[in-house]
């Protein structure tokens, strides 16, 4: 991970311009023994601490809750990301990103734990004083103190800079005093600590830390959610608080850069926490489905169940590979950053990667489970089975961290930007593609060596995805951020795109070290999941292009995309038939 193929690899959408080795992104089978253990000791503590106490986390009972958090930092769990001079484990993106996976055994309590550990905690990591980091982190590493956060208002929603909450310095110049409501603080029921953020004097948005029982602080009713029961949720209300004048966290008016550097953190790790999440629903459906029978069979033994299974663990695969290739490219990249402006810079060169993969995650995720209560039929549908809550919690990923649709937006926008700058010759190779030689006969007769065709798919998927950006970019300029359609469908070509290379490069790097033999559970994912992406990408590009050009270049550009996407017909049923009998036999996910 820390070789220096990596570290020149690892630039924010280069995928789309580069071809990678397989050497040179992380990958989950590249986890060291210090990270296999740490995930261990986190499987270990959810089966014996906190699933046996769902029931009445599911009550919120704010008393069992925070007993759990204290016993996950007794371990380290609450410390992974916390700095080693501030008491923490500095362990880094990756070994998080595989705590968020793991806790995600249960979903209530994936939203506690990350909400502390990630947005509750990293803003003061990032961007605290060296006063603020030592009185806070310590306590927040061993769970003696839990961290809250709220960014939205009832009238802001995904609009966070539109907000009203104010402060003003006293006239002491001693402290702020802070007037308005947040909405959502996450953890606020039992936390000791609110991160939130107000505009000061009504102009310059700006972040605060508030500590329970501030005068002039208190807390609304809890939230009647849909799902997610178990985590806390409530109202952060402000009249006339006074909060210290030191406890103003970074700079006055940029309190933008803190929520949105820390959004993007967790983004990928929200992404993470779907793949978990993923995982246990296939693992219930799995279970039920050997257990379940109907015309004097097993329904694990009916095509129709196999083929949900199959297709469930491929897209498991491709959103589990996506999020560690992205963990490990950060992780990578932080390397010789010794102090946090540098580190926070190398990481928001990822926010496209970290939108596509909270993106792609949340709707994996709620693929997953939606099949999962279909297997289950009325079973699923009912609380006598866990697949009913799974399918109720899986619902808000789509709208934390900034909805999918804003993330959509993002994920063109941030790459048109950084090629405006120079730092990724996007434009450049999407000229390039106006010269390239059209081939004589099918492009797949070409298709030779191990996964062959995958290759050529792949690098079919990122012409389109360049020809998209440079085209939308081109025709609509400064006004492209008018165009959500177009960019959402852009979105979804780039996110595609990623997802395939992700779990291709994967697979190729276990053919290297293992062999193909090895590799072949891997390949068997990775065409099914090869055969959907490439048909969305090539939707996707047909609804766009008619939008961006006409006549002539439309015509050329459509069969750009036949031409980029021409594939011979596979077989995928086989394919997913056997990845669910090997999901069957695991009882869960195979790979």
């Amino acid at each position: 991970m820390t070789s220096e193929a990596v570290l020149q690899a690892a630039r924010g959408g280069d995928f789309l311009v580069l071809d990678h080795a397989p050497g040179e992104i992380f990958t989950p089978e590249d986890y060291s023994d210090e990270q296999n253990m740490l995930a261990q000791t986190a499987r270990d503590f959810m089966q014996k601490e906190v699933l046996p106490k769902t029931a009445d986390i599911l009550k919120l009972n704010y008393e069992v809750i925070r007993e759990t958090m204290r016993k996950a930092g007794e371990i380290g769990l609450l410390a992974i990301e916390v700095p080693e001079e501030h008491g923490g484990l500095a362990l880094g993106k990756v070994t998080g990103a595989l705590a968020s996976e793991i806790s995600a055994m249960e979903g209530s309590w994936a939203v506690t734990f990350m909400g502390h550990t990630g947005i509750g905690t990293l803003p003061i990591t990032y961007f605290g004083t060296d006063a603020q980091k030592a009185k806070y982190l310590p306590k927040f590493g061993t769970g003696e103190w839990i961290s809250s956060y709220s960014l939205s208002e009832a009238s802001s929603a995904s609009d966070a800079m539109n907000a009203k909450a104010r402060a003003v310095l006293a006239p002491d110049g001693k402290s702020w005093i802070l007037n308005g409501e947040k909405m959502w603080l996450t953890n606020g029921g039992f936390a000791d600590v609110y991160i939130t953020f107000a505009k000061v004097d009504g102009e310059h948005f700006s972040a605060f830390i508030i500590d329970k029982g501030t005068p002039g602080v208190s807390l609304g009713p809890e939230e009647r959610k849909l799902g997610i029961k178990g985590s806390s949720t409530r109202p952060l209300i402000l009249q006339d608080a006074v909060i210290p004048k030191d406890n103003l966290l970074g700079e006055i008016g940029k309190g933008a850069k803190i929520a949105f550097n820390i959004l993007n953190i967790g983004r990928f790790k929200l992404g993470a926490g779907c793949t978990g999440g993923s995982k246990v629903a296939l693992k219930a459906a799995c279970e039920y489905a050997k257990e379940r029978s109907a015309f004097g069979r097993k329904i694990a033994d009916f095509g129709l169940i196999q083929s949900k299974i199959g297709e469930a663990a491929a897209r498991i695969f491709a959103t589990e590979s996506m999020v560690y290739r992205t963990a490990g490219m950060i992780d990578a990249n932080l390397e010789g950053a010794h102090d946090n402006a540098t580190a926070l810079k190398r990481i928001e060169e990822y926010d496209a990667e970290c939108s596509m993969v909270k993106v792609f995650g949340s709707e994996t995720l709620d693929q997953v489970v939606d099949e999962a209560v279909q297997i289950l039929g009325g079973a699923g549908y009912v609380e006598d089975y866990p697949v009913e809550r799974y399918f109720r919690d899986a619902r808000i990923n789509r709208i934390f961290e900034g909805t999918n649709e804003i993330n959509r937006l993002l994920v063109p926008g941030r790459l048109v930007r950084r090629a405006l700058s120079g730092a990724l010759p996007l434009f450049d190779a999407a000229l390039a593609l106006l010269d390239e030689p059209r081939p004589s006969g099918r492009p797949s007769a070409d298709d030779k060596g191990y996964l062959g065709a995958e290759i050529r798919l792949v690098r079919g998927a990122k012409k389109v995805s360049l020809m998209l950006l440079g085209l939308a970019a081109q025709k609509f300029q400064a006004k492209l951020a008018d165009q959500q359609e177009v960019m959402g469908y852009c979105a979804d070509v780039v996110t595609e795109t990623y997802a395939f290379e992700s779990a291709l490069l994967r697979t190729q790097k276990k053919a290297e070290k293992d062999g193909e033999a090895a590799a072949e559970p891997f390949a068997m994912a990775l065409k099914v999941f090869a055969e959907g992406a490439v048909s969305r990408i090539e939707a996707a590009a047909r609804q766009a292009l008619p939008t961006i050009e006409s006549g002539d270049m439309l015509a050329t550009c459509m069969e750009g995309v036949t031409r980029f996407t021409d594939r011979e017909p596979l077989a995928t049923i086989p394919l997913r038939r056997s990845l669910a009998l090997m999901s069957l036999e695991k009882n869960g996910y195979p790979l």
